[in-house]
């Protein structure tokens, strides 16, 4: 993942395939449902990481701290595509 935006698309899908609400994680979380929401619309530059770690924990997921370049992922793809169609 590279922006915000995509943190926020990562969190709603993870949400959805779990069949849960907006309001009942916010809720688990200790959070506003709104707050949730402008996260997962990646509208939310200001979302702590105490927030983004209690959002996390409800939804069983966790961030890894991965180098560029070191794992063979959909980001690393969509770059080497990129690379070679210049």
């Amino acid at each position: 993942m590279q922006t915000l935006q995509e943190l926020g698309e990562a969190v709603a899908t993870r949400r959805k395939r779990l069949g849960l609400k907006q309001g009942d994680v916010a809720a688990q979380a200790g959070i506003t449902p709104e707050s949730l929401s402008r996260l997962e619309r990646g509208r939310s530059a200001e979302f702590g990481a105490r927030k983004l770690l209690a959002v996390l924990a409800v939804l069983g997921a966790e961030l890894e701290v991965v180098t560029q370049g070191q794992a063979g992922n959909l980001d690393e793809l969509r770059r080497e595509r990129a690379q070679g169609s210049r």
